[in-house]
């Protein structure tokens, strides 16, 4: 997958922003880093690309608690 690919734009469909796109990006591929199981083919790839072809694919999504923002 070249780093391009999938594109900003795109990727940020998956997200109310980027800053939150960034975040599910790195808490993802800590996640895959401490020993998670990847939910795609991780090939010969690394963490982040795997987190992000599994945010692509919407394996992985947020949710935003509300509640907390009061």
């Amino acid at each position: 997958m070249p780093i391009n690919d999938p594109g900003l734009e795109e990727l940020k469909t998956h997200t109310d922003s980027p800053y939150t796109l960034v975040e599910l990006v790195a808490k993802r591929t800590r996640a895959l880093m401490d020993g998670a199981m990847p939910l795609v083919n991780p090939g010969e790839r690394k963490p982040i690309a795997i987190a992000i072809d599994e945010i692509n694919r919407g394996l992985i999504t947020f949710h935003r608690n509300l509640e907390d923002d009061v």
